[in-house]
């Protein structure tokens, strides 16, 4: 089972029917219109409510900023990479492939832009990265329960087999010679972004097709990882847009 904390990540869940529930509970008192939302919810799904004492509540969230809301649901089913390219949403596909992001935070915010952004789905490894937690779906605003997230076991492969079916790569490195607003993004796409701290592995780095970068015009040498990929995925969205 996996834990599922706070309003709108547990409203989000309920409403997506993306996965089976045990029950959703909440604290004593709480009657306001976004918990009469998630009851009604929860009627409509069959799915059991009950009332727990706070305590309880952060002793399943495991943090205390739960909102006095947290669901017991089954665990997060991961896609396959086949399933992000046979559902594209637009006319080119649109993924994000991530080499070892490890902090939950970070992996929510990029899910969260991600699904507003309009990619296809998010590719993330089985080891040496956090996975869909519950602080990420909490991060996400739920969006982890809209987007498809494929687990694979090694990046790199995944990397090849996505060139190998014309799935043109893209890595977000500061090295890279190009800005990343000097690539025309109306093609068939994966975006590669790298872990905190030392970005994309260097075997990684060598197999994609292009190398781009933020310009930078502070003294702070990078950004953090989720505000990266927001800036290059919207440039993205921008592009496909049009006028």
């Amino acid at each position: 089972m996996q834990i599922i904390f706070g309003i709108h990540a547990v409203e989000e869940a309920l409403t997506a029917r993306g996965r089976g529930f045990e029950y959703v509970a909440i604290a004593p008192g709480r009657g306001d219109a976004r918990i009469q939302k998630i009851a009604q919810l929860c009627r409509a799904a069959g799915v059991p409510l009950r009332t727990l004492p706070r305590d309880q509540l952060t002793r399943l969230a495991k943090v205390a900023g739960h909102q006095g809301v947290v669901a017991v649901t089954a665990e997060k089913q991961y896609n396959d990479v086949d399933d992000l390219l046979t559902n594209k949403r637009g006319q080119h596909s649109f993924l994000l492939v991530l080499d070892g992001v490890e902090d939950p935070h970070n992996l929510g915010a990029i899910i969260r832009t991600a699904e507003g952004a309009g990619a296809d789905g998010v590719v993330i490894p089985e080891r040496r990265a956090v996975g869909v937690t519950a602080t990420v779906v909490k991060a996400s605003a739920g969006a982890t329960e809209y987007l498809p997230i494929a687990k694979v076991t090694n990046v790199g492969r995944a990397v090849e087999e996505l060139k190998e079916r014309n799935i043109w790569t893209v890595g977000l490195d500061e090295r890279g010679e190009k800005s990343y607003d000097q690539i025309d993004y109306k093609m068939d796409l994966a975006l590669v972004l790298g872990a905190e701290g030392h970005g994309l592995h260097e075997q990684i780095r060598k197999k994609c097709d292009f190398l781009v970068s933020i310009p930078m015009l502070g003294k702070v040498p990078s950004l953090n990882v989720s505000v990266a990929a927001a800036i290059v995925m919207y440039e993205v969205a921008r592009q496909r847009r049009g006028k």
